[in-house]
């Protein structure tokens, strides 16, 4: 498959943030995803994920949600990893910049959230339900997401490690607060980071399917 990769700023406010760009030739979508908590665009595991999808015709975008200044505050106080509308409002930006400029071509947008990004992918979702056509979350803090959950109406797979019983309950409550546009899967013997063998390669396939059904209708 063809692919174009490439490193991007993109404008968001008065802020440049640093992402990865990788286009299969006529993707059928494309997933912005939302690191989580510490964590940056070189994440070893939303990278595998990015990869898998790549390989079932979607494009995908690693960003950094913070500038190298903020990441140096947060690095020592751990505040803005968990500033949800902070975040939310960075991935919001992105999306508009995927609309307008569309790197992919004209293909509906997908999200794709871990840990804290979860919340953020969710409250960015439910103010941009006309561009925003598809969620997943990987071991994520939906629950963060507060009110902005039951305004959610975009189509969401909540995937959870079947070993990470704290995360399952606080997903557990978000389903309840979300109601029928969300999914909640339990991927089992998997702890909160999916490093059993074979764990997150199942994160990845239903990663990938959530999308492409969601994303091509």
């Amino acid at each position: 498959m063809d692919e174009q990769r490439s490193t991007v700023a993109i404008p968001v406010g008065d802020a440049q943030l640093p992402a990865d760009l990788m286009l299969p030739d006529q993707p059928v979508g494309v997933v912005l995803f939302a690191h989580g908590s510490g964590s940056s665009r070189h994440s070893p595991r939303n990278v595998a994920v990015a990869r898998a999808l790549n390989d079932q015709g979607l494009g995908t975008v690693l960003v950094d949600l913070l500038t190298p200044t903020e990441d140096e505050v947060d690095a020592r106080t751990a505040e803005l990893r968990f500033d949800i509308g902070l975040l939310a409002s960075r991935l919001a930006g992105i999306v508009d910049w995927l609309a307008v400029q569309r790197p992919a071509g004209d293909v509906p947008i997908g999200l794709f959230g871990a840990s804290t990004g979860a919340a953020a992918a969710l409250v960015a979702a439910s103010s941009r339900a006309d561009r925003v056509g598809a969620v997943v979350s990987r071991g994520g803090r939906p629950d963060l997401a507060e009110e902005a959950l039951a305004q959610v109406r975009t189509p969401t797979l909540l995937l959870v490690g079947g070993l990470d019983e704290e995360v399952i309950t606080l997903n557990e409550r978000a389903l309840a607060e979300m109601g029928a546009i969300g999914e909640l899967r339990v991927i089992p013997g998997a702890t909160h980071l999916f490093e059993e063998p074979g764990t997150l390669e199942q994160v990845a396939d239903q990663a990938g399917t959530w999308f492409t059904t969601h994303l091509s209708r």
